[in-house]
């Protein structure tokens, strides 16, 4: 697996393309992929922005999950998706296992293209934007898209998953 991310990038194209759905694909510095950081640099309204966090539980054998959320909000990992996996622990999974898991390194991490049997869970919060910047698979570019694109996933399911600020 290359570091550049290129070949996720070019399945997370082609997931957005099947869907045939309308979407900007911008590149930027790899230095600036963290959402934060993208938000400043190419003046991108911060609560425009969705993370998506891979998730897994404590105990074996693990599960993962994928959850969207603003990046202006926190994920309720302890209480809403600890009942969601049905586990009784849950932390984010590590850079490590992020990676093992979507082959997507931290700032690129993306919605698009992740495995089919991966649960994937979207804040509420995340459809009532009229367009948000996601990751692309790689740390060299985001994508702008109307967030209604993730209900059109398969497996997506649309629920209440982040708590304020």
């Amino acid at each position: 697996m290359s570091d550049d991310g290129l070949e996720v990038e070019r399945r997370v194209v082609a997931v957005l393309d099947g869907l045939g759905v309308a979407y900007e694909l911008q590149p930027i510095d790899p230095a600036f992929a963290d959402t934060a950081a993208y938000c400043e640099r190419y003046g991108v309204p911060l609560d425009h922005a969705a993370n998506t966090i891979v998730v897994a539980s404590k105990k074996e054998p693990r599960q993962f999950a994928a959850c969207v959320v603003k990046a202006t909000t926190r994920l309720d990992v302890n209480r809403t998706v600890r009942r969601l996996l049905n586990a009784s622990k849950v932390s984010f999974a590590s850079a490590e296992e992020t990676r093992a898991l979507t082959g997507m390194l931290i700032g690129g991490v993306t919605v698009f293209a992740l495995p089919l049997d991966l649960p994937i869970y979207v804040d509420d919060k995340v459809l009532a934007l009229e367009w948000a910047i996601l990751g692309s698979g790689s740390r060299s570019s985001k994508v702008r898209v109307s967030p209604e694109v993730l209900r059109r996933l398969p497996g997506v399911q649309v629920v209440p998953l982040s708590l304020e600020g």
